[in-house]
Formats: structure tokens, sequence, C-alpha cells
């Protein structure tokens, strides 16, 4: 136990120090492009980096949320899932984050947050329509994991920079809300800066941080099996039906329990998911499961 206790703290340390490195980069990459106009121009980067980071720290679950349309749900619209919740904070160690559905058939969810006093879970109406509720006490312990592990706090700054990479290049590319596309320039800078915003993810997130929730849910739920029914149930559906590459769901995708996307083009980039065949093999091994 005091192990496993270890561990996690050190795994909330080196998420931290990702953050900080996070910030600084970002803050890096805007002096140097400011720096190109003079004087004048580091200036007025460094007033838009200030900035900029306050957005991102303040501001990345907003991102997430937003770009699966997300709303808050009260305990009388969802009472299974503000109760399975309201259980799993106790052994998980957790206060209550907020909680939001988002309106789509595609089977998902995701923790986001800046620290767990402001972390939100968001599943999609797909996942609640199709798991039981064993297999739902598993999903929702596997991303109160990421909240305790402080996996949140990187993965949704790691997603709030991608996503200022690209609104800065002006990418439309990704077919918007508003179905605009863009225009050669567009087509360039997607080029240049997608596979960088995709890089700053990468970097930040490792399908190590899956397999380390897995087994931090098996933990708080004591249901490794529970967990390893679920994600079969996942891989099966996001096969089946996945969301639209639009800019900013592609740059979040990292904080989804599976990936929700067709890994094709810029897509593919931005994979951080270890194969989901891997992730059930090893929690029935945890539940000493043999085939």
């Amino acid at each position: 136990m005091l192990v496993a206790t270890g561990a996690r703290e050190v795994d909330v340390q080196r998420n931290r120090v990702k953050a900080v490195v996070l910030l600084a980069g970002l803050s890096a990459l805007g002096l140097l492009a400011g720096s190109w106009f003079g004087p004048t121009g580091l200036v007025v980067a460094a007033v838009v980096v200030v900035g900029l980071n306050c957005y991102v720290v303040l501001r990345s679950d907003a991102i997430a949320l937003r770009a699966m349309r997300a709303y808050p749900v009260s305990e009388a619209e969802q009472p299974v899932l503000h109760r399975v919740v309201r259980q799993l904070t106790t052994p998980a160690r957790v206060p209550m984050p907020r909680l939001y559905v988002s309106p789509t058939r595609a089977v998902n969810a995701f923790a986001t947050g800046r620290d767990p006093a402001h972390a939100a879970v968001c599943c999609t109406e797909g996942i609640l329509e199709l798991l039981d509720e064993r297999e739902l006490r598993a999903v929702i312990g596997h991303e109160l994991a990421h909240i305790r592990r402080g996996d949140t706090v990187v993965s949704s700054l790691a997603g709030a920079v991608a996503s200022v990479v690209m609104v800065a290049a002006g990418l439309r590319v990704f077919g918007g809300r508003d179905g605009g596309q863009s225009g050669p320039v567009g087509r360039a800078l997607l080029a240049v800066l997608g596979p960088l915003a995709a890089a700053v993810v990468r970097a930040s997130v490792t399908p190590a941080r899956e397999y380390g929730a897995d087994a931090e849910a098996s933990r708080i739920t004591g249901d490794p099996l529970g967990l390893a029914a679920a994600l079969r149930k996942l891989d099966a559906s996001t096969r089946r039906l996945v969301l639209p590459p639009e800019r900013d769901i592609v740059a979040t995708s990292h904080l989804m329990i599976a990936s929700p996307l067709q890994q094709t083009g810029i897509a593919k980039l931005f994979a951080s998911h270890p194969p989901m065949a891997e992730r059930v093999a090893r929690l029935e091994q945890r539940a000493g499961y043999r085939r």
C-alpha cells in the first residue's frame, strides 16, 4: 500500500513538472515569435503570452467540454451517474467533480480540470446508454484515477496548448461547426503547425498514463474485470461510431478513455492511446484471470 501511495505521489509530481514545462514552452514560442518584430514585438508578445497562459490554465477544462458540446447535469437528471461518482470519490480520495453529459451517440468519457478541486467528468449519452452500472462504475473509477494521479492537469493543458496553436494558425480544415474550409494558406499552416500541436500532446501524454489509470481504477473499484468488460464494449463501439475530426475534438482527443477518432490524416498524429487489447489483457492479469 505504501509503495502504491508513493508511486502515485511520484506521478503527481511528474505531472506538475510537465505542466510547468508546457507553459514554459508556450511562453518561449510566443516570445521567440515576438522577437522577430523587434523590441515592440517582444513587449506585445510578452503581454499575449501572459494572457494565453492565464487562459490555458484557467480555461483548459472549458475547451474540452466545449469541443464535446457538454452540458452540466444535476442529480435529478442523472441520478445513477451522480450516485456512482459520489460512491467512488471516497476510495479515490478526490473531491466530487462537476458532472457533464455530451449529446452524442459516440461512446466515450473523459476527465478534465487544472486540479482535483476544479475537475470535471464528462460522459457521452452513448456511453450512459451502452454500459451497465458495473461497467459505468469501472469507467468512472478510471476517470477519477486520472484526477487522483494529476493526469488531468497535463492532459488538459496539452489539449489547450494544442488548440491555441491551431487557432493561431487560423485552421478551419477540420470542418468546423460552420462547415468552413481553409484556403491554401490554411492548409500550409496545418502542414507546419498541425504536427507541432500533435507533438505537444504526444510528448505530454504517454500510453503509460492509460495503463496507470486502469491500474488505479482497479484499486478504486476493486473490479478490474468490470473495467475490462467496459473497454471491450468501448473498443467495439468506437470502431463503428467515431467523432467528427473538428479542430478542438482532435486537439483534446487524448483526454478520452478510448480513442474517439478514425486514425487517419491529422487525427493519426494525435493518437496517444495504447492498444485496447493490451489494456484488457493487463486488467485480466491483475484479476488473476486465465483464458
